[in-house]
């Protein structure tokens, strides 16, 4: 049996094997002037606090008994105690810590890449080089309309400031007129059917007015300008400045209101911000110009501002829009049209396997395309916008790619639209007693409207899948909005798989490639085929059976 002997003198311990000798192991064991040393430092210091000398023995003899452990390890290293305690594996439920997917996340960017590179390989051994820059039909008349339009659809803002002067008139020769009022009673009858009737007149003009941009717009891009890009872009530009200008009526009309007949309080009650242009005062050209070129589609008299521009900032992000545009031109025409092409005649004969195989083809370069897009368009373009205007809230997106529902997608993937739609469509609809749903589906039929408007007309063809893809959210967000409540991390895991299933598959590839069908059914190689079927089905009717 080991026995331990503990030397006091020397501080030493002596170690008694099962072999019978006695070991001396600790300082004093060494030989040579540092047991000196040793000794002297062994004995207390009589100036010491007892407190010390408590916290230098235990740390004596933590280390001595340290030393034992790992004397013993390393001589029986066949007696370990590898199983000491109770663990789960790192990737179970109970778990106390969650474990990084950083190599994972490695893997996964490997994988991508090198089976990218096998179909760019492969593309390209298949169809050659597609890029062709004369092989795109802009017309000369296109090219004109859509400089004419870009010029023309601003003034409308223009009408609008025109409507707003002549109200902020009206209004300062009301307030001149009438009593002083401190603000602590209700506006007379009188004063109630004045505003009224002047708002109506009011909104009449803007309703017409914004009415006639959106109408003239589509219908020149619909039946004059061929090119979808010129289009697109001619179309985006009156939807924004369509937005716009509905947001400088509503937000105006309020400020006039609480400018007119204010209750007690209600001036104080305004934002901080907006006392840096009250109203009357923000009714000024300047002041519109700015909104017009503000990143932003909700009115306000006053934003954030930063104090300079930083230019560097700004080449940075235009070189990074001009580089992602490059390469989304790129990647749609030889990637995405040969799949869309190549999907034609399985849509012309309804075979279903094979429209699935090329939904599921075409929805890895669509996402990459959208990606492309959506980083150009929300980092790139509008953070440049807002340092050339210096310009400071800058929250275009939040994490939408973690979305846990349809709905927080919605909600953060294009934030300046959300705010728009949440500030004047969806927050005084609820105000006035309307319930969520009402204000809701209100909120995504307009949508719907508007994104038919974007993709349908520059295509040609209402066909109306662009306004059921956005009005049909509606039950995948009743859906997925349980999940995003749960608290347990499966909920959220199968919220997030069921938007990025329903985003990558059943949203954008089925919508383009309907739409490309769609036009290829009008002007390309379909619309052939069909006319060359036409023009048999006389002969084919008299040949024998």
């Amino acid at each position: 049996m080991n026995k331990v002997k503990e030397d006091t003198a020397t501080g030493t311990t002596l170690n008694g094997s099962s072999d019978g000798v006695i070991r001396r192991t600790g300082p004093s064991s060494s030989r040579g002037p540092s047991n000196n040393t040793h000794n002297s430092s062994a004995v207390p210091n009589k100036d010491a606090k007892p407190d010390a000398i408590t916290n230098s023995n235990t740390s004596s003899s933590l280390d001595t008994t340290e030393q034992l452990k790992r004397s013993f390890r390393k001589k029986y290293r066949h007696v370990e105690a590898v199983h000491s305690s109770s663990t789960p594996s790192c990737l179970s439920h109970d778990a106390t810590e969650t474990p990084s997917f950083l190599g994972f996340r490695n893997l996964m960017v490997i994988v991508l890449v090198v089976g990218n590179l096998r179909l760019v390989i492969e593309n390209i051994q298949k169809y050659g080089v597609l890029i062709c820059v004369r092989c795109h039909d802009f017309r000369k008349t296109d090219i004109q309309l859509g400089l004419c339009l870009y010029f023309l659809i601003p003034c409308h803002l223009l009408i609008a400031y025109a409507i707003e002067s002549i109200a902020a008139a009206q209004a300062k020769y009301e307030r001149a007129r009438s009593d002083k009022r401190d603000g602590s009673t209700s506006p007379t009858e009188d004063e109630h059917i004045r505003f009224q009737s002047t708002w109506k007149m009011v909104w009449v003009a803007h309703a017409i007015n914004v009415t006639y941009v959106l109408v003239f717009t589509s219908y020149i891009v619909y039946y004059k300008i061929h090119h979808p890009l010129i289009g697109t872009l001619t179309e985006i530009h009156a939807v924004i400045v369509w937005l716009k200008t509905a947001s400088y009526a509503f937000t105006n009309r309020d400020l006039r209101h609480a400018y007119l007949h204010p209750v007690k309080g209600e001036l104080d009650a305004l934002p901080e911000i907006y006392k840096q242009c009250p109203y009357p005062n923000n009714i000024t050209m300047g002041n519109l110009v700015y909104f017009w070129w503000a990143p932003t589609l909700v009115y306000q008299p006053a934003y954030p501002r930063t104090d300079k521009i930083r230019w560097i900032f700004v080449f940075k992000r235009l070189g990074e829009g001009i580089c992602l545009s490059v390469f989304i031109w790129f990647a749609s025409a030889q990637y995405a049209t040969p799949v869309l092409v190549n999907s034609l005649d399985k849509i012309a004969s309804l075979d279903y396997p094979s429209i699935l195989e090329r939904l599921l083809k075409l929805s890895t370069i669509s996402l990459v395309i959208w990606l492309a897009g959506f980083f150009a368009l929300f980092q790139s373009f509008l953070n440049a916008l807002a340092e050339v205007t210096r310009f400071g809230d800058r929250s275009f997106y939040d994490p939408w790619w973690n979305s846990e529902s349809l709905g927080m997608y919605w909600r953060t993937w294009n934030k300046p639209v959300y705010q728009f739609f949440r500030r004047h469509v969806y927050s005084p609809m609820r105000s006035r007693g309307w319930s969520h749903k009402v204000a809701s589906l209100t909120v995504f039929l307009v949508s719907a409207i508007l994104h038919e408007l974007l993709v349908g007309v520059p295509t040609h063809n209402l066909i109306g899948v662009a306004f059921l893809g956005m009005f049909l959210q509606l039950p995948l967000i009743q859906l997925t909005q349980p999940l995003e409540k749960m608290k347990s991390k499966s909920g959220k895991l199968l919220g997030n798989t069921i938007f990025w299933v329903s985003f990558t598959i059943l949203g954008q590839p089925f919508a383009a490639l309907m739409y490309f069908y769609a036009w290829q059914a009008k002007y390309g190689s379909v619309s052939k085929v069909m006319a060359a079927a036409a023009a048999h089905l006389p002969e084919c009717a008299t040949c024998p059976a």
